[in-house]
């Protein structure tokens, strides 16, 4: 054969193996199915469809969003029948993380979200009225009684869903701070119970609730405005984390530890997926954006249209910075 042939003909190859290469490195998660999962709370879709958004800009076959509360969605994620999730509260569900496998079975890098907080608030216009600052004095019935919304004599505390972790420290609360025999766990969709709190303070009645940011509930009832914080005497959690410390920098002590959001993946698929295992890594939404976006849903953009529409606004609007986790995931697979 003709050496300029061979030349040519190599000089081919060549280029289609560069050209593979590049393509490869372009589309790292091609031919690779990934399995989102979150928890019952709607508002968690804006923060996981963004994390999706930028597994398919990877090339990587993103599986619509299987609904799985807190501790299963955990060992799914452990056992390799889900993903990922975007919604990891460190440390709130941290005996979550260690009954699924804990890091030889899970894989959290990076903080999507930082400084969420939790806690107890009371309409503000009671608490004037009453001296009303801290969980401690519900153990007064009198005190109490002002939040009595079913009249059986006990405040009604608008609480947390079985299965979200935050129902465990409340009922520790109850206990630890004395309050089992004048307050009520109101339990069941935090979603409706809410909802009727709401509907209560604007019809100028007391309210009593649990509820976190970010969330789009601080928009409504602003804290401060509308609610206060209620302190707690001292700080006291449940089982491992009994001798945490909650107090906050400013010295607040709302009884919750200040929690940051991770994105949790299967620590198998992120060793072998290096740009996703990146990707992971490097995004981070700050709770502004997550309330503000909660808030839309709440006044009525709440449609699986609209959360997209949010979603890739939010994108546009952050487009330098979006680029950048990409490029970054991408480098990781070269």
């Amino acid at each position: 054969m003709n050496l300029r042939i061979l030349l040519t003909a190599g000089v081919a190859t060549l280029a289609l193996v560069f050209a593979g290469g590049a393509g490869a490195t372009e589309m790292p998660g091609e031919g690779v199915t990934v399995q989102p999962i979150k928890s019952s709370i709607a508002e968690e879709t804006f923060q996981t469809l963004l994390v999706m958004k930028g597994l398919r800009a990877l090339g990587y076959q993103v599986e619509e969003i299987r609904e799985i509360e807190y501790a299963a969605g955990h060992v799914a994620i452990g056992n390799g029948d889900a993903t990922f999730m975007a919604d990891h509260w460190n440390p709130l569900h941290v005996d979550f993380y260690e009954k699924a496998g804990g890091d030889a079975k899970l894989y959290r890098r990076g903080t999507y979200s930082a400084g969420a907080l939790q806690g107890y608030l009371v309409d503000k216009k009671t608490a004037d009225a009453h001296g009303i600052q801290s969980v401690e004095q519900l153990m007064d019935p009198a005190i109490a009684r002002l939040f009595d919304a079913d009249g059986d004599g006990k405040a009604d505390l608008a609480g947390c869903n079985p299965g979200w972790g935050c129902e465990k420290v409340i009922e520790h609360h109850l206990d630890a701070y004395g309050l089992r025999d004048t307050v009520t766990h109101k339990q069941g969709s935090y979603a409706a119970i809410i909802a009727d709190t709401i509907a209560r303070h604007r019809q100028g009645q007391p309210v009593f609730y649990y509820t976190w940011t970010p969330y789009w509930v601080s928009g409504v009832l602003v804290p401060n405005r509308d609610v206060v914080w209620l302190q707690v005497p001292f700080s006291s959690l449940p089982g491992a984390r009994k001798d945490v410390d909650t107090s906050l920098a400013d010295g607040s002590n709302y009884g919750f530890q200040a929690n940051n959001q991770h994105i949790v993946a299967n620590r198998a698929f992120a060793e072998a997926n290096p740009a996703a295992a990146k990707l992971f890594e490097v995004m981070k939404l700050s709770s502004n954006d997550i309330s503000a976006q909660n808030l839309r849903m709440r006044d009525g953009e709440n449609k699986p249209a609209d959360i997209e529409r949010h979603a890739d606004a939010w994108i546009r609007g952050h487009q330098a910075v979006w680029n950048g986790w990409i490029e970054q995931a991408r480098a990781a697979a070269r």
